[in-house]
């Protein structure tokens, strides 16, 4: 009688122990079935078939997989032994260098382009660095741009963009062109230097940029231009194809404005041409030219400059490029 109980006060119903703990389970199970787990919870709340999450996970299983094989195969060197095979079964097939093709060269030199690609012949097509060859093209002086490609099965087409040629520079008695940045081209021989404007100086290679945009201001003067000396490091002395210098002031507003009040006072008295040796406007208020001895200047009233004549220089017999050359006016 251990494992039965009598309900007192109401019906005979008999419930042992062994029965309540079957009841029990069996409530338990009920609840996990109908609660379910977490994962078939979250399964049912996503828009994601199982199917596909089944995919996902294998092919994020591969690609674990995939990438490790690759570090492995990357630590033995696998991966460049592939690519010297592929390169080599592509020069035996043909696909090898045997040609050079230069495109764009009109005015340089192109034997040092075809220098440096036909370092490329006999190799594989596949083994051509085309970066390192348009780097090394690209660091010639002529050259602005340069693109290197592939025509296959045999070629290696090289096109150039070369710099154009806008002055002369002349330093320390040398004379080599450069570009309209300032670029030194090649040397110029001398008796064959080219009708470009002529910059002398130290550093006035490096300022070609400004005397172009100064130069902009007054373009009617442009025809009359020899070349300016860039003096001081800080102003521009023009010299002009009549043999007269104009002397500017230091500043490129400064100088642009000059220069336009120059270009302006030409065009009223037809300065240039008339023998004056020099004009001087570095003062913003003052207008001065030095005549030759013995010779009366030009009658000249300007509303915004003081008119001024100074004493002549004596002559001298260097030419027109050497003299600007030579003096430092300050």
């Amino acid at each position: 009688m251990t494992g039965t109980r009598i309900r007192r006060g109401g019906s005979s119903k008999l419930t042992t122990g062994k029965a309540q703990t079957r009841q029990g389970r069996g409530a338990g199970k009920g609840n996990r079935k109908k609660n379910g787990s977490f994962a078939q919870l979250l399964r049912a709340r996503l828009p994601i078939s199982e199917r596909f999450m089944h995919r996902a996970m294998t092919g994020g299983i591969i690609a674990i997989v995939a990438v490790a094989l690759w570090g492995v195969a990357s630590f033995f060197g696998l991966p460049s032994m592939v690519h010297m095979e592929l390169a080599e079964l592509a020069a035996r097939t043909g696909y090898e260098v045997k040609k050079v093709e230069v495109r764009g060269t009109d005015k340089m030199d192109d034997a040092p382009v075809y220098t440096i690609a036909l370092g490329q012949v006999d190799r594989s097509m596949l083994n051509v660095d085309l970066s390192a060859v348009q780097h090394d093209i690209a660091r010639l002086s002529w050259v602005k741009e340069a693109r290197v490609f592939r025509r296959l099965p045999e070629t290696l087409v090289v096109d150039i963009i070369e710099r154009t040629p806008a002055a002369v520079w002349q330093y320390k008695g040398l004379l080599t062109l450069i570009d309209e940045s300032g670029v030194v081209l090649e040397p110029v021989v001398p008796g064959k230097q080219p009708a470009l404007p002529l910059l002398i100086g130290e550093n006035a290679n490096r300022q070609a940029p400004r005397f172009a945009q100064l130069m902009e201001a007054a373009p009617a003067l442009k025809p009359t231009l020899l070349g300016a000396t860039w003096v001081g490091n800080r102003r521009w002395d023009v010299q002009f194809q009549s043999g007269e210098t104009l002397a500017l002031p230091e500043g490129d507003e400064l100088a642009a404005a000059a220069l336009v009040d120059f270009a302006r006072l030409d065009g009223t008295h037809r300065l240039l041409g008339r023998g004056i040796q020099r004009f001087d406007m570095r003062d913003p208020d003052k207008f001065v030219m030095r005549m030759p001895k013995g010779k009366t200047p030009p009658a000249i009233v300007d509303e915004h400059r003081d008119v001024t004549q100074q004493p002549p220089e004596p002559e001298t017999p260097a030419s027109a490029p050497q003299a600007l050359a030579s003096r430092d006016q300050g």
